[in-house]
């Protein structure tokens, strides 16, 4: 083998070890979630493996315990819905009729067991309404220095 063999060789080699690198890492790197029916339709195939469940949190199914930080709710799409706990306090945002993710994992004989929510937020700009102030004055307001006296 002359030298430039070896080395076109060794070259390609490293081309395709960092190929492989890059895409089972964006394999890892991208972690889709999947509705309630289709999770529904998987069954146990997807039992104990981790996994992101999306969809509305069911109104009048949040109940929350706040001595245990033990969370339940329901998620559907509107065909299917799963039953979700959760222990810790949710975000912000989450609440009844909102859009959430879930992240964790799928038990055979229980709910759906959740390590982390993910609350949905509106993606529509309100302006503010009528008669209030104008943005400009809102934001003079919350920058105006403090005086110490």
């Amino acid at each position: 083998m002359t030298k430039k063999t070896k080395l076109l060789l060794g070259g390609g080699v490293i081309v395709m070890a960092l190929a492989y690198l890059i895409n089972s890492g964006i394999r890892e790197a991208s972690v889709y979630y999947i509705t309630p029916s289709e999770l529904k339709a998987k069954g146990g195939a997807v039992s104990d493996r981790s996994l992101r469940l999306g969809g509305m949190v069911v109104p009048g199914s949040l109940h929350w315990e706040p001595q245990t930080l033990k969370l339940t709710f329901r998620l559907t799409d509107g065909k299917e819905e799963v039953a979700v706990e959760h222990t810790g306090s949710p975000p912000d945002l989450f609440k009844e009729g909102a859009g959430a993710v879930v992240e964790g994992k799928c038990t055979a004989d229980g709910p759906f067991q959740s390590s982390m929510i993910m609350a949905k937020h509106s993606e529509e700009y309100s302006p503010p309404k009528e008669g209030g102030a104008p943005a400009e004055h809102i934001h003079r307001t919350f920058m105006k220095p403090q005086r110490t006296q």
